[in-house]
């Protein structure tokens, strides 16, 4: 049964994580794989993962309405699924669809102390998942419909994208609000060698929020010289990263940027995720370009940091809140999340969040070079120059 009203439906991409604790200290990734050594480590964290487990489990923990639909085998690994999920509540598994004769999706996932995560991951049932398989009632009275990880699920990419195109044309007629996740393809896999260019020309007209990483974007626009831990991401490459998808039909555009922060960019024509919507909240949204460096934290782990930005930044939108305070509960939100090990144990309620940010929560200095940007005293926002509210470089340029 599906409530009256559900502020977010996250669909797509599920599976089991099993991470092994490692001491501090452990050593590299370099020092680990190393042929017949044996490395002891501690219990295992074993949670769900991927976009609907991690932006849909952030959502519910900042005490957003939200539903699931994915894809699972009829199998342990299904059944220890279910069981994570209903310990969170008994209705977020409803949705889920148990296929016979499939495998769930697992991901061995490597994540000592310090070093950026290291995933062993099997599709699973995702290659089978079809958006024909949402139940039409789902989205009957969703405000928002979250799609996470197209590229990790063969059928919602082998076509071009013409289905999940004509999934996202029929939610936006319902007045559902759409939002997409990426991910990285293996560039050796199936999803590596599609055309991605023509996958987004194909979906982003319908898509009304996009929110991939940036070397996710880079891969798939064909900027194969370009990575941010290559320290070539600046503040024009975003700008014309993000032109580039506002021009190809997506109406708002966040770029993770990893330990550097959330870049946000919109056009000049959007909808909010608000059957009514207060009146001058979009004309806040429209025509603005800004970047959040990362609040400052302990990081314990990386894991699904970059799914809970995007459930912070979906919270600040069904909440009705202005472009910047969205733009730094997002980046408050991803923090909360790498203070533990696992991907959302560490998300709060949402009003912790933003208690935390209004006590005076440290950011990050900014690492990038933003070249011709300006911030302001009263807050730590970079505004670019597409910024038409708060952009003027007699503020302070960089």
């Amino acid at each position: 049964m599906i409530p009256e009203q559900t502020d977010v439906v996250v669909v797509g991409h599920i599976c089991l994580d099993v991470l092994p604790s490692f001491a501090p200290g452990s050593g590299s990734p370099a020092d680990l794989f190393i042929p017949g050594k044996l490395t002891e480590v501690g219990p295992p964290v074993i949670s769900t993962g991927g976009a609907v487990s991690n932006t849909g489990l952030a959502l519910h923990r900042l005490g957003i309405s939200t539903r699931f639909v994915s894809k699972i085998g009829d199998d342990l690994l299904g059944r220890a699924v279910l069981d994570v999920l209903n310990g969170y509540g008994r209705d977020l598994a409803d949705g889920m669809i148990m296929a016979p004769d499939e495998p769930t999706s697992y991901s061995v996932i490597i994540n000592p102390q310090g070093v950026d995560r290291i995933i062993f991951h099997c599709p699973g049932a995702n290659d089978t998942f079809h958006p024909s398989e949402v139940p039409p009632e789902t989205l009957q009275d969703a405000r928002v419909l979250h799609f996470g990880y197209p590229p990790l699920m063969r059928r919602t990419y082998e076509d071009g994208g013409t289905a999940l195109a004509e999934f996202f044309r029929q939610a936006r007629t319902l007045g559902t609000f759409v939002s997409v996740d990426m991910a990285q393809p293996d560039p050796d896999s199936p999803a590596g060698r599609v055309d991605w260019i023509a996958w987004l020309e194909r979906v982003l007209p319908h898509v009304d929020f996009f929110g991939p990483s940036i070397d996710e974007i880079l891969f798939m626009l064909g900027y194969r010289d370009k990575r941010l831990d290559a320290g070539n991401v600046d503040g024009d490459l975003l700008s014309e990263v993000s032109e580039t998808l506002l021009r190809m039909g997506a109406r708002i555009v966040a770029l993770k940027l990893g330990e550097h922060g959330l870049y946000l960019r919109t056009g000049a024509t959007l909808d909010l995720p608000d059957r009514e919507e207060p009146s001058g909240l979009a004309e806040t949204w429209r025509d603005r370009e800004m970047l959040s460096p990362c609040f400052q934290v302990n990081v314990k782990g990386t894991t699904g940091a970059g799914d809970c930005t995007l459930a912070g930044f979906l919270a600040g939108l069904v909440r009705r809140l202005p472009p910047e305070e969205t733009l730094a509960t997002a980046v408050g939100v991803g923090a909360c999340s790498v203070e533990v090990a696992d991907a959302i144990s560490g998300v709060p309620p949402l009003a912790t969040v933003q208690n935390r940010i209004a006590s005076g929560w440290k950011h990050h200095p900014v690492a990038l070079d933003l070249n011709d940007w300006c911030t302001d005293t009263t807050s730590s926002l970079w505004y670019g120059p597409n910024d038409r509210v708060r952009y003027t470089p007699s503020i302070s340029p960089r």
